[in-house]
């Protein structure tokens, strides 16, 4: 992956304790999965920003080298990857996203 696009990857997730990469806008989720996270994310009352992927190839690509994982959307908690739409409905599910949320946004 080229260093500028790695950066620029680096740069994002940083700017947000949430960070989701996804197809659209939280305000136009351009694709089911990421509507889901969207859903999610809003049903737990917690502030997050986006990345459309749909508007950069370079990134686009670049998020799926740098995670190794192969799908769009992706949440980012506190810089960590912690998964796409199938792990946070998981997640959501039992409880444990509420969990890690309430952590990771208490630092």
């Amino acid at each position: 992956m080229d260093a500028s696009v790695k950066q620029r990857i680096e740069t994002l997730i940083a700017s947000s304790p949430v960070f989701v990469f996804m197809k659209g806008t939280k305000l136009m989720p351009q694709c089911g999965f990421s509507n889901n996270v969207v859903q999610i994310l809003n049903a737990l009352g917690v502030s997050f920003e986006t990345f459309d992927v749909l508007s950069d190839g370079e990134i686009r690509q670049g998020i799926k080298d740098y995670s190794e994982w192969p799908t769009i959307p992706q949440v980012y908690l506190n810089g960590e990857f912690i998964g796409g739409s199938d792990i946070l409905i998981e997640m959501y599910n039992s409880g444990e996203l509420r969990e890690q949320l309430a952590v990771a946004l208490a630092s």
